[in-house]
């Protein structure tokens, strides 16, 4: 039971004393950049799936 408690009070240590949170402005552009980043790569499964099922279309057509 000792353990569990060091472990707790240490890890809130950490969360208070160590750790450095972002401002509000690099909170904002690290969203931005997720959702930059979110939307690319949306875009990209959703022509990647077109081009997929183009082609099984046209391969399906074949036979």
């Amino acid at each position: 039971m000792n353990k569990i408690s060091h472990y707790f009070r240490d890890s809130y240590k950490e969360l208070v004393e160590k750790v450095t949170w972002p401002d509000w402005e690099q909170l904002q552009q690290s969203t931005m950049i997720v959702l930059a980043a979110t939307l690319i790569t949306t875009a990209l499964i959703y022509v990647m799936d077109l081009v997929a099922h183009g082609g099984l279309s046209f391969v399906y057509k074949l036979f």
